[in-house]
């Protein structure tokens, strides 16, 4: 036997995203608006809150399925904001961020050869997570339907593709930041419950919305549904490492293993700020939204006023955009065009899956201020073009 690396990892690329970021911060004085980072620091209680656990000596493991105290604070913060239950004993797990809850799941989930839906774009983690899983994506261009899944895009792809296990949903959605109505939901929760096929669904940006407030599939699919949350996007706590998977009970033993086996727990100190952030941060997250949305309303008229054609972000901190049609259709080019000579760093389209050739993803989680240098530095050099 001659000695070799795990083959299927060779179907796996190295992260684009990090690759045009590293490009462009290498550039001086450039802007980036590539990474999903927030810029605010974490609320000042959620500090507080560490700190009293380092004090209190809270450097020992935690219960693999996370400290009772912020399964609780989780379990309590779904069911309030978004009307959905899981008992705090047997249906939540806390992972070490949203990253890890993604793989746990495949991983709890998939048998070889089984296929995974994923609407695109979106993020290549789901994706890279099904091919480890020895899995397979199908992906589903959503571009001609405003970037939603519809039930008739569903119906379609299900009557195209034998051994489907799962549908991954991900809303208010990376990179496009679209989200559903209610009633958009509703009707694709219908179109759903016709299959024998698992939801997984990524609300890890639920409470940043501008307009209607998130509405879970999980409450019209509770069976089914298998949700991913945590504290690094609203609460600007990224590196705290918290997420959540909330499952109906049959469903967890399968996927805890998988966590279990892959960190054994997760950080002690990191469960008591984020129960403190459930219980006590939500004044923060609004202030933090309210933001978001000024800056969103900034990006938006913006470039539509240079020639992008930006569908209408309903929630986290991305614009996607297609680029004016003077430039052509690579956006790859016209990213490192704009990184270059803009100094404004932004993502293609296209490492974010079919649909998304010929537009660029933005994150505004940047200061205000930033935002608008960054708008003036491209509509000076595109109407100079």
């Amino acid at each position: 036997m001659v000695l070799s690396t795990n083959a299927q990892l060779d179907l796996i690329l190295p992260s684009q995203i990090r690759e045009f970021d590293g490009l462009f911060r290498s550039v001086e004085g450039c802007i980036p608006m590539t990474i999903g980072e927030p810029d605010f620091d974490m609320p000042e209680n959620v500090k507080t809150a560490a700190i009293k656990a380092i004090e209190d000596n809270a450097s020992h493991y935690a219960h693999s399925m996370g400290e009772i105290g912020v399964r609780k604070a989780a379990s309590d913060f779904l069911e309030n904001r978004y009307g959905v239950s899981y008992d705090p004993e047997t249906e939540i797990i806390m992972t070490v961020g949203a990253t890890e809850s993604i793989y746990a799941v495949v991983l709890g989930l998939l048998n070889p050869g089984e296929k995974v839906i994923i609407p695109s774009p979106y993020f290549p983690l789901y994706g890279q997570a099904v091919l480890v899983a020895y899995g397979q994506n199908v992906e589903v261009d959503t571009s001609q339907t405003g970037f939603l899944m519809t039930p008739e895009l569903l119906h379609k792809t299900m009557a195209e593709n034998e051994n489907v296990k799962a549908i991954f949903l991900n809303y208010p959605s990376n990179p496009t930041g679209v989200t559903y109505t209610e009633e958009q939901l509703q009707a694709l929760a219908e179109a759903i419950a016709k299959y024998d096929i698992f939801v997984i669904s990524d609300e890890i940006y639920s409470e940043l919305t501008y307009g209607a407030k998130h509405s879970s599939i999980a409450k019209m699919l509770p069976d089914r549904t298998i949700l991913l949350n945590g504290v690094s996007k609203s609460y600007a706590m990224t590196g705290w490492r918290v997420g959540i998977v909330a499952a109906d009970k049959k469903w967890i033993p399968a996927i805890f293993k998988a966590h279990q086996t892959m960190v054994t727990t997760g950080v002690t100190v990191s469960h008591r700020a984020a129960e403190e952030a459930f219980r006590n941060s939500a004044a923060d997250v609004e202030k933090m939204r309210k933001e978001y949305e000024k800056r969103k309303d900034i990006i938006v008229p913006a470039l539509r006023e240079m020639g992008f054609v930006v569908p209408e972000p309903d929630g986290a901190f991305y614009v996607f955009a297609k680029i004016p049609a003077k430039f052509g259709t690579d956006e790859k080019a016209f990213c490192r065009e704009m990184g270059m000579n803009a100094k404004v760093g932004m993502l293609p389209g296209s490492i974010f899956g079919p649909g998304g050739e010929g537009y660029v993803r933005m994150s505004y989680a940047l200061s205000t201020e930033q935002v608008i240098e960054a708008m003036r530095r491209l509509k000076e050099y595109i109407s100079a073009k």
